[in-house]
């Protein structure tokens, strides 16, 4: 495992985008202060744009893209995390080096379950990532990382692996096997996932083909083919994008932030 780190950190790429003078955040503040009206607005810290490139990542690269602006912002606003992420080279690997990463993580047994689902290889494929494929990779750098699942209270019904449930202590069981540690459901999405897992193992022996699925990438509007099926479930006109919403603004709506220019322009010191 060392020795592959050692290499990883000598041969990683740094990865090319447009650099914005004095920063894409400072660009955005100063344009929401020109604007007329009253509102309140809340920016991010420094952040840089990694843009998905028709010759490289359209179509699967948006997971890669959210962790590379991630990482931007902590390698600039926090120190500890520049030591530590990517053996501290000090800037922003590209996509292939990144899917290295995420195999190391995967090797040091962060994320069994879904390494399980990319069979412990992801380098050089197009495959989808999503957020717990984020969290991982952070988290084998020693980072917290939160995952937060969101669905609308009236639609809990719908989600049977949540904590507590009947049917979510059997899939437990099946996937424990008797021997594994009990996977922990944290919400709506995690639950159905688990759920699909079980049901591909199922129709694997009568020969049915089912692919199974990484949760939403975070920032990234791009909606996931289990949430897809859900959504046959229930109406599409839930309320859910509005507690996503409600998160995000409670967030970032604390202590850590500074007011700026004559108009209610509020910088985050928050990730």
């Amino acid at each position: 495992m060392e020795e592959k780190v050692s290499c990883l950190i000598a041969l990683q790429t740094r990865t090319t985008f447009y650099e914005i003078e004095h920063g894409l955040m400072a660009l955005m503040k100063d344009c929401l202060e020109s604007e007329r009206g009253n509102t309140t607005s809340i920016v991010s810290g420094y952040i840089d744009h990694f843009q998905s490139i028709p010759s490289e990542d359209v179509g699967w690269g948006c997971g890669w893209r959210n962790i590379q602006m991630l990482s931007s912002h902590l390698l600039m606003q926090r120190h500890e995390a520049r030591e530590v992420l990517f053996g501290g080279s000090g800037f922003v690997p590209d996509i292939p080096s990144l899917q290295r990463w995420l195999e190391i993580a995967w090797e040091k047994g962060f994320d069994e379950l879904g390494s399980d689902h990319f069979a412990n290889n992801i380098y050089g494929s197009k495959k989808w990532i999503g957020t717990t494929e984020c969290a991982a990779l952070f988290r084998s750098f020693g980072l917290r990382a939160r995952v937060v699942d969101f669905g609308p209270k009236e639609l809990e019904s719908f989600y049977p692996l949540l904590p507590g449930s009947s049917l979510g202590k059997e899939v437990k069981r099946i996937h424990n096997g008797g021997k594994r540690k009990a996977i922990q459901v944290c919400g709506p999405m995690d639950g159905y996932l688990l759920a699909r897992n079980h049901d591909v193992s199922q129709a694997s022996s009568s020969g049915d083909e089912k692919s199974g699925c990484s949760s939403i990438p975070l920032g990234d509007s791009l909606c996931s083919k289990s949430n897809e099926n859900l959504g046959n479930k229930f109406t599409r006109n839930s309320k859910g994008h509005q507690v996503l919403i409600d998160w995000i603004w409670n967030y970032f709506s604390d202590k850590n932030f500074t007011k700026s220019g004559n108009r209610q322009v509020v910088v985050s010191d928050k990730t």
